[in-house]
């Protein structure tokens, strides 16, 4: 079946039978995208995300016939979250994102800015300066990322009233049953952190406990921000964000793009919608 779309409140709503079909989709439009910023701009940006869809939509990229009309030297490769565990660590989401795709891409290893691991001794801090390295302290964790962006900016461009941060080209987000969205989670101190920027995340309810994340206002300075959602889980969260949740109560309710906000869905993510 065609996917079913929609507006809602702002949003652009593609609706598609399963997992398999919102992958799909993603990995198409997200070549798609890239191509397009590259001749735009001559470079292109990705802020990739986690998860089961996540993953599944790098893994159906790496597949996908099209994958080559990308020129990948020239992406930089950026995440919204991660989970704060040991460097190499298959919870990682960049491990993951490695496996999945990265792995296999001729990528230019400058341009890929995964964010600190938990493994300790390697952090450098010089003259207030922050090098990005790995390190025993998620704040410095998040410091350092936040160096990485503000350097990236100039190649990128910053994004309009958000200092330090680059105009993404594609953001990618997913979201929780209870709403979170990147390591935001609803009433905790991050999606209190209203300033663009990089924050560490302790005591999350999810395992595991500590991580690093983008703040919302920082998703919010990409052009295009894409929400990946599927399974009846997700639907009530999905369906109050609708409703005109705030982002307090349902992180994932204050994603937006400077200039798209898509959300991809399967239709049992979207049945309160």
């Amino acid at each position: 079946m065609s996917p079913a779309n929609r507006t809602v409140a702002g949003r652009e709503v593609v609706v598609h039978d399963d997992e398999q079909a919102v992958a799909d989709d993603g990995a198409a439009r997200l070549l798609a995208a890239l191509g397009a910023a590259q001749s735009a701009r001559g470079l292109a940006s990705v802020v990739l995300t986690g998860g089961g869809i996540g993953i599944a939509m790098l893994r159906a990229v790496a597949a996908s016939a099209d994958r080559d009309a990308v020129d990948w030297s020239r992406v930089e490769v950026f995440w919204g979250d991660e989970r704060f565990v040991p460097a190499g660590d298959p919870e990682r989401n960049d491990a993951q994102a490695r496996e999945a795709l990265l792995d296999a891409l001729p990528l230019d290893p400058a341009r890929v800015h995964p964010m600190a691991s938990s493994t300790p001794g390697h952090a450098a801090l010089d003259a207030g300066e922050v090098e990005l390295r790995d390190t025993a302290d998620p704040d410095q964790g998040a410091e350092a990322y936040a160096q990485e962006l503000t350097e990236a900016s100039a190649r990128l461009g910053e994004a309009a009233g958000a200092p330090g941060i680059p105009a993404f080209d594609v953001l990618l987000a997913g979201c929780g049953p209870e709403g979170h969205t990147l390591s935001v989670f609803p009433d905790s101190p991050a999606v209190h952190a209203t300033a663009p920027g990089v924050v560490a995340v302790r005591d999350c309810p999810k395992p595991p406990p500590t991580r690093i994340s983008l703040t919302l206002a920082a998703a919010r300075a990409a052009r295009e921000v894409w929400l990946l959602a599927t399974g009846s889980g997700k639907a009530e969260a999905l369906g109050r964000a609708a409703r005109g949740a705030t982002e307090v109560e349902i992180p994932l309710a204050g994603l937006a793009g400077t200039e798209r906000t898509l959300w991809l869905l399967d239709r049992a993510a979207a049945a309160d919608i």
